[in-house]
This record gives structure tokens, sequence and C-alpha cells, in this order.
């Protein structure tokens, strides 16, 4: 089996990484394409509210809840933060594998910039190729997109992932 196709979406809080996000998956599967995502917090996040049965569940002591429905089931862990390889490995198969977040990590990524003043994080990052952002980058050489222009993104995209 071929190891996934990963692609990131980077950059500092509001500068609309979800809503490119969201916007390529979209594209992706307009266009016949399989896409799984992974969002990155740097906080805790719960799927679950207060009061439902799963909750009380964890809140009882299970170490891992799985709550199933209908049409789709959540496997809630209670455990350290995987590495994003471990996540990868626990994905169904997928064309794509869109990464929102990671900021750190080594798979290629495009930088999302809300305005000139943010500070770019693709000086000190080799594996950001592109630059999403409403007006020209000043520094480097990177290909620049409009954040808006999400079917010239995915074009790159595919081409950069093969």
């Amino acid at each position: 089996m071929n190891p996934p196709r990963v692609f990131g979406i980077t950059g500092w809080k509001n500068a609309g990484k979800t809503t490119l996000t969201e916007r390529l998956v979209a594209e992706f599967v307009r266009r016949g394409w399989k896409v799984a995502t992974i969002k990155h917090a740097h906080h805790d996040v719960d799927i679950d509210r207060e009061g439902t049965d799963s909750f009380r569940h964890r809140a009882a002591g299970a170490s891992e809840v799985a709550l199933v429905g209908g049409r789709r089931y959540a496997i809630m862990r209670e455990a350290p933060e995987p590495s994003i390889s471990e996540v990868l490995a626990r994905l169904s198969p997928a064309d794509l594998i869109l990464v929102e977040g990671y900021k750190r990590e080594a798979h290629l990524k495009i930088e999302v910039r809300a305005s000139r003043d943010s500070e770019p994080l693709a000086p000190g990052d080799s594996a950001i190729v592109a630059i999403a952002a409403d007006v020209r980058p000043v520094e480097g050489n990177l290909p620049w997109f409009r954040r808006d222009d999400i079917a010239a993104i995915a074009d790159f995209i595919a081409a950069r992932i093969g």
C-alpha cells in the first residue's frame, strides 16, 4: 500500500486555515477524491458534552468510549497526545489527507496569512511550499495564491503530492 498523500494547511490563529481547509475538502470531493482531515488544536478538546451517557462513562473512569450512531462513530481515548504519524496510521485509506495545524511537522504545507502584518512562518520552515494570502508576500519566492483561489490551490496540491 502506498503511503498516504498528506498536505498541510498552517498559519497563525484567525488566518483562515479552517475556511481554506473546508473549501479544499469540498473542491477535492467535487473532483471525485476521497478526503480525510486532521485538525490539530493546541488546547484540550472534547467532542462530548457533560451530561451525555458517553461523557458519564468517561467521568466514571472508562479509558476509552465508543459512541456509535446510525451514520458515524467516534472513539474517545484518554491518553497523551499522539504523534501525527500515529493519527495517520489510524485513518482509513483516502486519496488525500489534509492536515490543519501541526505547524512544526515535516509534511508539505501551505501557509495561510490573514494580512501582510502576520509574522511569516515560511522562512523558518522548508516544508512550507506555498503561501495563501490576499496580498502578495514581500519576502521569498514561494508560489503565492489568493486565499479564495481554491481551484488553483487544489491544482497545486494535487501536483505536489503526485
